[in-house]
């Protein structure tokens, strides 16, 4: 029996009970989830109960003939073209207002508010003060480094800012480098609360002055002769000993990683006391820093050193508000850019960047509380009653955070429409081809999906989620929805992947 209730019929102005002959003529499955979907969960050991799916078109531009039939009530007869600002029916809504956990796709919330509150083209700005005087080249006092939040301060646009400060005339500094991180507000972060595994990149948390994702990435490159390896590391960083190279050894690849017996606890040096299988070619591994409230002041100070500057003191971090003579300005990249490595990538500490700043924007302090308190203010500006998102980061990194997928469809709907519909689309993984869902095109290569949808996944231990538009045969687009929430969940990655096909076919 098809689950659609009360609360999301009001949704999408539909009738409580629509009559199996309705339901056939507004396209929707009279017994449920369509059949593939359903053998898929089956195959899977999912039960129908586990699961939200939803599949509706988007809002037809005005003027235009939606190729659905119009929208039906409980008689079965046909209603006028809503007006605008009514959202299509789905044509298919299984339990669609139950809160599921989303995982990832908890990133759409974020972003599209993102972009809502903030616009698409807002920037973040890296501000550069001094204190004390400049003369002949030397700054006899301190620089001051404020940071705003930027998701993506990475080492091309950090040696962007250093070029910069050089430009001003300052090339040696009597003093120290003082980094201002105190733009948020945040809790203490245990990088090994979520799963146990702190050394994990998607475990690091947000930082008023977030460097390159506090984290470090080594590569491995076999030399000639097949006896040596070596290892280069990015970013440089003072004082960690980091060694160059590492023996190799003969046979299969395998599991690499575990046979360079690495250690990474000690935040002063880094050792591979094992051996790295020459078979492997080159190789990364990105490991986020042991003691994340230093990195910064050691990337940085790295950073300065190399591009030719000269220090006296440090960098450290004082991590409370500043104040010196205003000197360069470093923007970020462009919110849609932003976004587009959120979603596209599944970044977690740049979602919860993006979160913090939605309370952040103003001259305060952003704080997850505030933000919430921000998105929950917003979703009643935009949604009305409709079921309001349970969000803790704003990047679905948790397993506390709901949201039902009835809301999700209205936001997709919603978002289609909007100035920045286009930016907001375009950040999502284009199906089978880039980003989260490459994989869609291993387990179908002949999936009729691929290609014809934009998609955001998410996945936890016991979550496997996706959500994002369609395109299907006729030129209708949709909205996909699909929540699994059960400890088989990895499993049914194909039942999405049909859900998504469903919508692209048309199926009745």
């Amino acid at each position: 029996m098809l689950k659609i209730s009360r609360f999301t019929c009001a949704i999408w102005m539909c009738s409580v009970a629509w009559p199996l002959q309705a339901l056939a003529q507004a396209g929707l499955p009279q017994d449920g989830l369509p059949a593939n979907v359903m053998q898929a969960l089956t195959s899977a050991g999912i039960p129908a109960s586990s699961v939200s799916m939803v599949v509706a078109p988007l809002p037809q531009p005005p003027g235009t003939v939606s190729h659905q039939s119009s929208p039906v009530v409980a008689s079965g007869e046909r209603n006028p073209v809503p007006a605008p600002q009514a959202l299509p029916p789905p044509r298919l809504a299984w339990q669609a207002d139950v809160p599921m956990n989303p995982a990832s796709v908890m990133k759409l919330v974020t972003t599209y508010a993102g972009l809502d509150l903030l616009g698409p083209g807002y920037f973040w700005k890296t501000r550069v003060f001094t204190q004390g005087q400049v003369k002949d080249g030397v700054l006899n006092g301190d620089l001051l480094i404020k940071g705003s939040g930027d998701p993506k301060l990475v080492l091309e646009r950090l040696q962007d800012l250093m070029r910069a400060i050089q430009s001003k005339g300052i090339r040696a500094i009597h003093g120290d480098i003082l980094l201002d991180n105190s733009i948020f507000r945040l809790p203490i972060h245990d990088a090994a609360a979520f799963d146990a595994d702190p050394l994990r990149p998607y475990n690091v948390g947000p930082d008023g002055l977030l460097v390159n994702f506090k984290a470090l990435i080594f590569k491995f490159t076999p030399e000639p002769g097949g006896r040596r390896v070596r290892i280069e590391s990015e970013p440089p960083i003072a004082g960690v000993e980091i060694p160059s190279s590492v023996p190799a050894v003969k046979g299969a690849c395998g599991d690499w990683r575990t046979r360079l017996s690495a250690r990474f606890d000690d935040p002063n040096r880094v050792t591979f006391a094992g051996r790295f299988p020459a078979s492997c070619g080159e190789q990364s591994w990105s490991v986020a820093y042991v003691d994340p409230a230093s990195y910064a002041p050691r990337v940085i100070e790295a950073m300065w050193r190399a591009a030719g500057g000269q220090l006296t003191g440090q960098a450290k971090m004082i991590g409370q508000p500043i104040n010196g003579q205003p000197l360069v300005t470093g923007f970020s990249l462009p919110l849609t850019s932003i976004i587009a490595d959120i979603n596209k990538f599944s970044n977690n500490v740049m979602a919860q960047q993006l979160f913090l700043t939605l309370s952040a924007s103003g001259n305060g302090r952003g704080s997850f509380a505030e933000s919430r308190n921000a998105l929950a203010r917003w979703w009643r500006q935009r949604f009305g009653m409709l079921a309001s998102p349970t969000i803790e980061n704003g990047s679905g990194l948790s397993r506390t955070e709901r949201i039902t997928a009835g809301s999700l469809t209205a936001l997709l709907q919603r978002a289609s429409e909007g100035p920045a519909g286009t930016a907001f689309e375009q950040s999502l993984s284009i199906a089978g081809l880039d980003g989260t869902t490459r994989a869609m095109a291993a387990r179908n290569p002949t999936s009729e999906a691929i290609g014809n949808a934009r998609l955001k996944t998410g996945t936890l231990r016991d979550v496997a989620a996706i959500a994002g538009y369609a395109t299907g045969r006729s030129g209708q687009r949709y909205s996909v929805v699909g929540l699994i929430n059960h400890e088989n969940a990895p499993a049914g990655r194909p039942a999405l992947d049909r859900l998504v096909e469903w919508a692209v076919s048309e199926m009745p």
